[in-house]
């Protein structure tokens, strides 16, 4: 059951109640003993107001539903389509609208970031299921084919391509929606691209098949930064929060409720280039003004509801807010000239962002470095966070904010001499080489999510090939931060920053290690168009042992460790596929229109194996969690599996 918080103190509502039963009672004697013939002392009870969403007058008797957006990690570049519609249906049938306005979302940039998209009034009572309408007719899908970008298209598992398509999403019985009044709830909508497409990178363009897994969690079962962006209403320093109208991702138009942002002591702002904190940051978007862009990244308290701003941007210093901008990372860096490839190129004067993969940057000595921070870190202030353009080096993720000079057919180039460039943490996988005292040296297998190949790391080491980066031997400084001496060999992520041009080795500071005990797994398999009966060889509490041998299997069955691609038809034993023992879990049911949600793994055992009737195939499944492969066992706190019917 979802956790809610009142906002008016029982004992008023409580005193109210008890008082205007008193009143009827007192009412009702009276009219008994007055008994005047053609008088009537009775007194009629008032109407109860109800709520009407599209009514403010009745906003305390509506409940309050803040949506989020997220994704799993997947094979995309872009996965730009469009979004019409999200609706919640109740128990009774009832149906309410909860995207106020239709949206363009690039889903590939969310896999590490949560972004809030709706703060909506609905009517109190118990919401079942959710249907999501997107459209493919305008989409921008890119995938990456060797080292470069390639366009792909969305089609379903008879081949035509996808335009306007629909899918529900049905809650568990116990863990269904409930919106109280005068309360908030929260729903994250977790589109999984990996588990929703297999790609075929062979055809031009490339070929994604698509069996849509998007889910429905009350509480998300991944924890991750929480991003907020909307124009600023009002502040209230004596509670240390500001409101905003909530404009998600790069729109320029469009009101999707409101929203309290609260600040801290340590929370940090830029403001129209210049920076502050805590209170401070309250005082210079008031001075901004009511309706300054603002975009807020920090972290959710979910019992309570709150979100809380680690940094703030506003007015001009939010990118593509009167100057332009790019995101990417940077694969080549020569004197003062940068090229960043995975670009997503937000223009000052258009309505929305678009994906170019290569796009030239210029620095100078008057641009502004600085590094962003991690949520589960200490904030430094901005004025110590300041550095100069040797710190942008190859590898990095950035966000640059300057004027675009050129874009046409040859490219975008974006002049940043006189603008900033913010240094974000950057994520890499690789497999140990060795372990040394504050430093490992792994064979690197992606940057950034890129492959190695594209990035030129001349010059990173001071233009001496025996100091420049080597991915076959990446250095990364690891501090105090320990690693299992078990780990050479095994598989290895990280998040820091790059170090600085001219500067390696080492080649990156890592702020964040883990190690193949804990770097997390998918695991997915796929048994054709016509599927199978017999997907699994046992099916109990324990969980679920796959038949790595099916005849039916087909081009997926991997389990991806971190960066270590595992053929499951070539292990030694089958794999067990068991529900991890604590925390959230999330497990799925799909058929071809609907989802059914499942929080407990007997609920879910217990669906698909009147699904699996020897009658109905199993086409697909995915899991997430963390594989053993020493023990053949992988322990998943997700799991969806696809149900075709005859």
């Amino acid at each position: 059951m979802n956790e809610t918080i009142s906002r008016h103190p029982g004992g008023v509502e409580n005193r109210t109640m008890w008082m205007s039963v008193a009143l009827m009672l007192i009412a009702l004697a009276l009219s008994a003993c007055s008994g005047g013939a053609g008088v009537s002392n009775s007194m009629e009870a008032p109407a109860v107001a109800e709520c009407n969403p599209a009514d403010p007058g009745t906003a305390g008797e509506c409940g309050t539903l803040i949506i989020g957006l997220t994704d799993a990690d997947g094979e995309f570049l872009s996965y730009t389509v469009d979004v019409l519609s999200l609706i919640l249906e109740k128990a009774d049938g009832t149906v309410i609208e909860v995207l106020p306005n239709a949206t363009r979302i690039d889903f590939a940039q969310y896999v590490d970031l949560t972004e809030f998209i709706s703060v909506a009034t609905v009517p109190p009572g118990v919401y079942v299921a959710g249907t999501i309408q997107l459209d493919y007719t305008n989409a921008e899908i890119i995938v990456e084919d060797g080292d470069v970008a390639k366009d792909a298209i969305v089609v379903d598992v008879d081949g035509n391509s996808l335009g306007q398509t629909e899918l529900k999403i049905k809650l568990s019985d116990r863990d269904q929606l409930f919106i109280n009044r005068a309360t908030t709830s929260l729903l994250t909508i977790d589109f999984d691209l990996d588990a929703s497409h297999t790609v075929d990178i062979g055809s031009t363009p490339a070929i994604a098949t698509a069996e849509l897994f998007i889910i429905a969690e009350l509480d998300p079962v991944d924890t991750k930064e929480i991003r907020v962006r909307g124009r600023f209403m009002e502040a209230n320093e004596a509670e240390m929060y500001y409101v905003v109208a909530l404009r998600p991702f790069y729109d320029k138009v469009g009101d999707f409720g409101r929203m309290k942002v609260f600040v801290t002591i340590d929370s940090n702002c830029e403001v129209n280039e210049a920076e502050f904190s805590g209170v401070e940051c309250l005082r210079a978007l008031e001075a901004a003004g009511q309706g300054t862009l603002t975009v807020a990244q920090g972290t959710l308290n979910v019992a309570e509801r709150q979100f809380t701003a680690n940094f703030i941007l506003g007015g001009s210093s939010v990118p593509g807010n009167g100057t332009d901008a790019v995101r990417g990372h940077v694969i080549a860096r020569m004197d003062n000239a940068l090229v960043v490839r995975g670009g997503t190129v937000i223009l000052s004067d258009a309505a929305s962002s678009f994906f170019r993969d290569d796009v030239t940057v210029t620095v100078g000595p008057n641009t502004k470095v600085y590094k962003t921070y991690k949520f589960d870190r200490p904030l430094l202030a901005i004025a110590d966070r300041l550095l100069d353009i040797s710190a942008i080096s190859v590898g990095q993720k950035i966000t640059v904010r300057g004027t675009v000079t050129a874009n046409d057919e040859v490219g975008v180039h974006i002049d940043a001499t006189e603008g900033a460039v913010v240094l974000h943490m950057t994520h890499l996988n690789g497999i140990v080489n060795s372990i040394l005292p504050g430093q490992i040296d792994i064979d690197l297998h992606s940057l950034g999510g890129r492959r190695p190949g594209i990035y030129n790391f001349t010059c990173t080491g001071g233009c001496e090939p025996s100091t420049d980066a080597d991915p076959d031997n990446y250095e990364v400084s690891t501090d105090n931060l320990l690693l299992d001496a078990q780990a050479a060999g095994k598989p290895v992520s990280a998040w820091g920053f790059v170090n600085e041009f001219m500067g390696a080795p080492p080649d990156f500071e890592g702020r964040t290690i883990i190690d193949y005990s804990d770097v997390r797994s998918a695991l997915g398999v796929g048994w054709g168009a016509a599927g199978t009966t017999t997907p699994f060889i046992m099916m109990d509490l324990s969980g679920l042992l796959l038949d790595n041998q099916n005849e039916d299997i087909n081009q997926r069955h991997f389990i991806k460790q971190g960066p270590v691609l595992i053929d499951l038809t070539t292990l030694d034993s089958n794999t067990v596929i068991a529900p991890r023992e604590t925390g959230r879990k999330l497990f799925a049911v799909k058929t071809t229109d609907s989802l059914q949600l499942y929080a407990d793994f007997e609920d879910f055992l217990a669906a698909l194996t009147i699904s699996l009737d020897g009658v109905n195939a199993a086409r697909s499944m995915y899991a997430r969690g963390h594989y053993n492969a020493d023990t053949n066992v992988f322990t998943a706190y997700k799991i969806f599996v696809y149900i075709l019917a005859p």
